[in-house]
């Protein structure tokens, strides 16, 4: 009998399917746990799923992975992941996850990055972001706090697609 899903696993996989009904693809890391969720998520909704494994992991994408970009190093898996990304959100995660929100957060401070969204979903983040909005007062107002997932998807259907947003 298969486990069954924790609620960080749920929101990923709402989300991913959420970010498929609104016309986005999904990109993510292909394995496991979150990544699987919303890989999953998408997939069921009938929308892309992208996955940019690294060969320097153990393992294979998970099966709702439709389109693979295989790369050597996890460096280079995270600079891909930014690099095909037109927006971020960031579920409740381990050093990895955090890893990826703080990559690209710090990106879009030393305006690296302009004109994506970054949303951090989930009470999980909100100490880490007052945190470092407090530490580091310039960082303010580059990642977006949201507490569901229809928030997630406006966040970033108003920054990605500004004409959709009003339908929303």
């Amino acid at each position: 009998m298969a486990a069954e899903p924790t609620p960080t696993y749920r929101l990923a996989q709402e989300l991913g399917a959420a970010l498929a009904r609104a016309g986005f693809a999904v990109a993510s890391g292909g394995c496991g746990g979150a990544m699987e969720a919303a890989s999953r998520g998408a997939s069921e909704a009938g929308g892309k799923v992208i996955g940019v494994v690294a060969t320097a992991f153990p393992g294979k994408a998970n099966r709702w992975v439709q389109e693979k970009i295989v790369v050597e190093k996890w460096e280079e898996r995270l600079l891909r992941l930014v690099a095909i990304g037109d927006g971020y959100v960031a579920c409740p995660g381990g050093t990895g996850t955090l890893v990826e929100l703080a990559v690209v957060w710090e990106m879009l401070n030393k305006r690296l990055l302009s004109g994506r969204p970054l949303v951090a979903l989930g009470d999980f983040w909100k100490p880490i972001i007052e945190y470092m909005e407090a530490a580091e007062p310039a960082s303010r107002g580059l990642v977006q706090h949201v507490d569901s997932v229809a928030a997630a998807i406006k966040g970033l259907t108003k920054m990605i697609h500004p004409q959709q947003a009003s339908r929303l």
